[in-house]
């Protein structure tokens, strides 16, 4: 199991250097493949998308599980992908979203061929584009609508999650916010509406509205931009929001909100348009399905206190459509989505049993698959 493991370590970082900004994974994707046809999988091929799939076959007796890990990372292209390697941490941008769960497909191919397990059904690999940000999750999108219900379960793999068992999608809504006036000069034209200054009002008015714990929803501007001077009247600006809510009524009530600020915000010389730019649909399988009581029940074998949880994930699309999945993690880690993150070396061990037996062990739950 050590050696495995290494190896695995060894697999994230070499797939972490590779480039791989949403929407620009075919550098990974190709990387990927090649490492698929080396294990000599069957049927490999890679989508239009980038997404790229392989088939571990089996005795045929059952339907396949869909296992699938995200390769896409925030960073840009031009971002430093330098890795530090400690004894108990390594640290680089992406290693552990998602360059581990990304190796963690090939660390579960090579712990069941150590093992000399043959399962009664096939597990079809699927390494997906386009989970992160405004990829608005179209990678598994396309796994899905390849597979669908016709599926033991989908299970999605996230470096970082070690402990948590993700069986229920929060909803997302993004919207592209632009504002547009006619500009000017800032002191011939003083007066007149700047661009800038009502965004700034709306972002103000919109992040003061009261959101509920219970059922906990959220929003965040994370990008405005606007203006071309420091002596003009902005002419145009835009920000992107972010709203998520467990709850989808929740979530279309914030929406609602928003929408009632944007229309009351315009007028002879302000025109807004509101964009949407990415929607993740809700669902959930329950506490006690029998998915979420077998990873407990893994996790639990482990040494390890399984944490039920919600989250926008590659899952969300299963989830949404009423198909079984849920999110396992491989080890523990932090500062995610910073060219600061690391991974926890030591409970990596740990994942990627928890994860073998997982698999190993659905053949037993009659009950999974199906719609």
């Amino acid at each position: 199991m050590a050696a495995i493991i290494n190896r695995l370590l060894d697999l994230a970082i070499q797939i972490q250097q590779v480039p791989s900004p949403t929407f620009h994974e075919g550098q990974r994707a190709e990387f990927v493949r090649g490492l698929f046809i080396k294990e000599n999988l069957q049927d490999v091929s890679m989508d239009a998308l980038n997404n790229v799939f392989a088939r571990l076959p089996g005795k045929r007796e059952g339907l396949p599980l869909i296992v699938s890990a995200h390769m896409d990372t925030v960073f840009p292209e031009n971002t430093g992908l330098h890795v530090t390697r400690e004894e108990s941490r390594i640290y680089g941008p992406g290693i552990g979203d998602n360059s581990l769960g990304v190796a963690a497909l090939f660390g579960l191919l090579w712990n069941l061929r150590a093992r000399r397990i043959e399962l009664p059904f096939d597990i079809w690999f699927a390494a997906s584009a386009c989970e992160e940000g405004l990829g608005d999750l179209r990678g598994i999108k396309a796994v899905v609508e390849r597979f669908g219900a016709d599926v033991k379960a989908y299970l999605v793999l996230e470096g970082m999650a070690l402990g948590h068992v993700y069986h229920r999608a929060i909803g997302v809504r993004r919207y592209r916010v632009t504002v547009r006036t006619a500009g000017g000069h800032s002191w011939s034209d003083y007066g007149q509406p700047s661009a800038v200054h009502e965004a700034a009002r709306l972002v103000t008015h919109i992040t003061s509205l009261a959101l509920p714990a219970h059922p906990r929803t959220t929003l965040n501007v994370g990008l405005i931009k606007g203006g071309t001077g420091v002596n003009v009247l902005a002419a145009d600006a835009a920000f992107d929001l972010d709203m998520r809510s467990e709850s989808t009524d929740e979530l279309n009530m914030l929406i609602g909100q928003v929408e009632k600020i944007i229309r009351s915000a315009n007028g002879r010389y302000v025109k807004i348009e509101m964009e949407v730019i990415g929607s993740r649909p809700a669902g959930e399988i329950a506490a006690h399905h029998p998915l979420v009581q077998l990873a407990q029940e893994c996790l639990g074998e482990q040494g390890l206190n399984a944490t039920l949880t919600s989250g926008s994930t590659d899952a969300n699309i299963p989830l949404s459509r009423g198909y079984p999945a849920l999110v396992l993690g491989i080890t523990t880690g932090g500062s995610a989505h910073t060219v600061h993150e690391y991974i926890d070396v030591e409970p990596v061990g740990r994942g990627m049993e928890c994860l073998t037996e997982f698999v190993v062990k659905i053949s037993d739950q009659n009950g999974a698959g199906g719609k």
